[in-house]
């Protein structure tokens, strides 16, 4: 991986924006690995003088996950413990945000404004420690050390993960979605503790296997042994994981007792004279025991009298297997927008939009894949992607919509609980991605760079930012446009581009302002907590009346062509919907 990195990194991008192959490598690893574009990549960075051993900060809104990033670029086989130091001193001072912002460079300063507001949406944190090396055997000491530490931290849930030459291959390879030799294992299994069965024609072995065996099984480390598993390892810190790591501690007799198990599916499964032969094996629920398992490694070793209950199943067809890995995992706590993909008003909603468009379908599970031989690409929309737009548009609030976890839980009830017409759905949808793909590397508008950086969850302000331009002209301040209404008048007059860049520069102009009024007064401006709060909402509609105003002495034509062209009846409006 050093010498494909190295070719990598030499490429014009980080030549011209890193200084140095340690800054370009955590460059590479957050755009190839976490798969941020430019932009967002260049934000994240805080390596340099007074970085206090954080080279990068990324937050995922979408896992509620701070990631903090420490980088090291070697070409040697190993490397010792010092860089695992020196995260642990990043943990210490993330404990105390006001104590590191002081010394901190003004990159940093501004990531800690950011991962205060993170924390208090209770996002976990995630310490990252990246190296084209493996660790020696000394380092793999301080590191389990370390994990414990962080595991039996109460207070604060945060967990570390190494990712060494080898994890980072297979992280690599993932992104690119490559084939992966499969695993091939054979488990021990003991007298009177399994049994096999034949199921619907399905062959299955359930097992009581030693948490000591479980501790041997590869692609644990690498996470290559749960590709099917909806979800990789939460790490150390989070709470499911604490409380089987004090299980295996303190009462390891009881685990089998206290663990739901174990599912893994395989290609054959065969037992010979004690031997249970698993070949292309997949652990589909599970990911979250035996990596902690894996991770109190020396005391599962310890406990001759702990078990845990396995289940394998026989199966070659992909899609049973994904049925399967959906459908058992429940053990660790799942996301509010994966409750919600069965809910009655959802299957509603995905019923009326898939029966006015018939080429259409609506997508209502995380991972779904749609057939786009059958299906219009235009007419396909996303369960995750209304939400957003819904709170955007009719809740008048852009700021909410870049987390799923509000939208569908706490304002599921104000969004999805009421008619809803399939035609608003596709207004929404075009007129989101008629914009978002606008906010590509040539920039067409002309965007602050800041702005691209936020790109996960900016658009939706000027989403929003459409919809008001449309109630300004018609001044109807109170109340929210039909999206159906709106965009078949932005057709009609071949408008949409037009007002969709109208909107993006009046994004720009509010940034902007907030920017200079901030400075002005002498605080600190952090776009991504601006453009999380209340009030880049009033600066947005402040730089909208300021736009369309200019726009009587600049190019009254223009004005006159909107006023026209936009001009809606007081049918097409109506109540905001209740979002905070």
């Amino acid at each position: 991986m050093f010498a494909k990195i190295l070719s990598d990194i030499n490429q014009p991008y980080y030549k011209e924006n890193f200084p140095n192959d340690g800054q370009r490598f955590v460059a590479w690893y957050l755009r190839n690995i976490h798969n941020l574009d430019t932009h967002e990549t260049k934000d994240c960075i805080t390596d340099g003088a007074g970085d206090k051993q954080i080279d990068a900060v990324y937050i995922d809104n979408q896992s509620s996950t701070v990631f903090i990033i420490q980088g090291k670029f070697y070409g040697g086989d190993t490397i010792d413990a010092e860089p695992l130091r020196e995260v642990l001193s990043s943990w210490i001072q993330i404990q105390d945000l006001a104590r590191l912002q002081d010394g901190a460079n003004q990159k940093l300063k501004i990531k800690v404004n950011e991962i205060a507001t993170a924390l208090e949406d209770d996002y976990e944190v995630c310490f990252e420690l990246i190296t084209t090396s493996a660790l020696t055997n000394s380092a793999q000491h301080d590191l389990e050390i370390f994990q414990r530490e962080l595991a039996d931290d109460e207070t604060f849930a945060a967990n570390l993960v190494v990712v060494d030459n080898e994890t980072l291959k297979f992280k690599y390879d993932e992104a690119l979605n490559r084939n992966r030799p499969y695993i091939n294992h054979e488990f021990q299994l003991e007298e009177g503790k399994y049994m096999e069965l034949m199921i619907d024609g399905t062959k299955a072995v359930i097992a009581a296997l030693s948490l000591r065996d479980c501790v041997k099984i590869p692609g644990i480390k690498d996470g290559s042994l749960f590709r099917k598993n909806v979800r990789q390892s939460l790490g150390a810190g989070n709470k499911v994981n604490k409380g089987i790591a004090r299980t295996i501690k303190n009462n390891a007799g009881d685990f089998f007792f206290l663990h739901n198990g174990i599912t893994a599916i395989c290609s054959h499964l065969s037992i010979h004279d004690g031997i249970l032969s698993a070949k292309e094996l997949n652990v589909v629920n599970g990911c979250q025991s035996l990596s902690t398992i894996f991770g109190c490694s020396e005391s599962a070793k310890k406990a001759d009298n702990a078990y845990i209950m396995f289940r394998f199943y026989e199966i070659s067809d992909t899609e049973r297997a994904d049925n399967i890995s959906t459908s058992t995992n429940s053990q660790s706590a799942v996301k509010a927008r994966d409750l919600r993909s069965n809910d009655k008003a959802v299957l509603a909603l995905k019923k009326a939009y898939e029966q006015f468009y018939t080429d259409g379908y609506f997508v209502t599970k995380r991972g779904e894949k749609v057939d786009t031989v059958r299906y219009n690409t235009a007419h396909i929309v996303n369960l995750t992607d209304l939400g957003k737009q819904l709170i955007a548009w009719h809740s008048q609030r852009p700021n909410l919509s870049y987390g799923e976890t509000k939208i569908f839980d706490k304002y599921f009830d104000q969004l999805f609980r009421r008619e809803y017409s399939p035609e608003n759905v596709q207004a929404l949808n075009v007129m989101f991605s008629t914009l978002y793909a606008k906010w590509d590397k040539d920039n067409p508008m002309g965007l602050n760079e800041t702005l691209l950086a936020m790109k996960a969850y900016a658009p939706y302000h000027q989403l929003y930012a459409i919809s008001v331009i449309i109630c300004e002209i018609n001044k109807m301040n109170d109340s929210v446009p039909s999206p159906s209404a709106v965009l078949q008048k932005l057709k009609a007059a071949d408008l949409l581009d037009t007002v969709v860049e109208t909107a993006g520069i009046c994004l720009n102009m509010a940034l902007e302002a907030a920017s200079s009024e901030a400075l002005d007064n002498g605080k600190m401006f952090v776009p991504q907590n601006w453009i999380k709060s209340k009030t880049s909402l009033k600066d947005l509609r402040m730089s909208i009346k300021q736009y369309l105003a200019s726009l009587r002495i600049s190019s009254k034509q223009f004005l006159n062509q909107l006023n026209t062209a936009l001009e809606m009846s007081k049918e097409d409006f109506s109540s905001r919907w209740t979002a905070d």
